[in-house]
């Protein structure tokens, strides 16, 4: 399997040139940028968007939705976990290098990668993680969805990865965090539950003020609003006899 997609003259391979050239074409700032990027900066952005998700879901909907988006959320980063754990004996089976290897005329963004490249992990626990988000919240779900797709092209865009590393990183991760959600938000929901019923960590599962009576106000207790007259008003009538 070493050998799959070696052949400069495979889509894969072309695609590869297409995508990277871009990267030659581009200011030395602009590559720093995508290095940066494609390493650490779209993997903080989806940690955001996931914090971003969890304050939104504990402050809107029903105490239940907010039980259940946080387990989902939960299972987000256990979900990168797992798929980079199914990983492992993947790419030992494949055994396909690095694209720098095998192909001449690349412009390599990051140094030191000597282990193979199917399939990227990047892109697998990106995409595991968007997609948990999404089962948790669909807006949110989207945005994390749209950062994975960038992982992916980083990283061809760095030169670290065929287009079908990143296409199988992809799959993985969606695979691992939609076949495996059923068994384990069964058995995260009761734990955040249990957390949302505490005292000291309720907050964690759902804001208190999301719960709070609205405030009072007059009309909505039948406190009669003032009269015109104000102070002065000692039941006399408009000519100012008494009754």
């Amino acid at each position: 399997m070493a050998e799959l997609a070696s052949d400069g003259s495979s889509p894969d391979v072309g695609l590869l040139y297409d995508i990277n050239g871009l990267a030659k074409d581009a200011p030395a700032w602009f590559d720093r940028v995508m290095e940066f990027t494609g390493e650490y900066g779209i993997m903080l952005a989806m940690v955001l968007v996931v914090l971003w998700c969890w304050w939104s879901v504990r402050r809107r909907g029903t105490p239940a939705d907010s039980v259940t988006a946080v387990a989902a959320l939960v299972w987000a980063p256990l979900a990168a976990g797992v798929a980079l754990l199914v990983n492992i004996p993947i790419r030992g089976f494949v055994e396909r290098p690095r694209p720098f290897v095998d192909h001449d005329g690349l412009e390599v963004l990051v140094d030191g990668k000597t282990d193979y490249s199917f399939v990227s992990d990047h892109a697998t626990m990106a995409m595991a993680i968007a997609v948990a988000v999404f089962v948790a919240h669909r807006r949110f779900g989207l945005a994390a969805i749209g950062l994975a797709l960038a992982e992916g092209f980083a990283r061809v865009y760095m030169g670290v990865h065929y287009p079908t590393d990143v296409v199988g990183g992809l799959a993985l991760g969606t695979a691992v965090a939609l076949l495996l959600a059923p068994l384990t938000l069964a058995l995260l929901t009761p734990l955040v539950s249990a957390v949302a019923r505490s005292r000291r960590g309720g907050w964690l599962v759902r804001s208190r003020r999301a719960d709070a009576p609205a405030a009072v106000r007059p009309e909505t207790v039948g406190i009669p609003e003032p009269r015109l007259g104000g102070p002065a008003d000692d039941g006399r009538d408009e000519k100012g006899l008494a009754a």
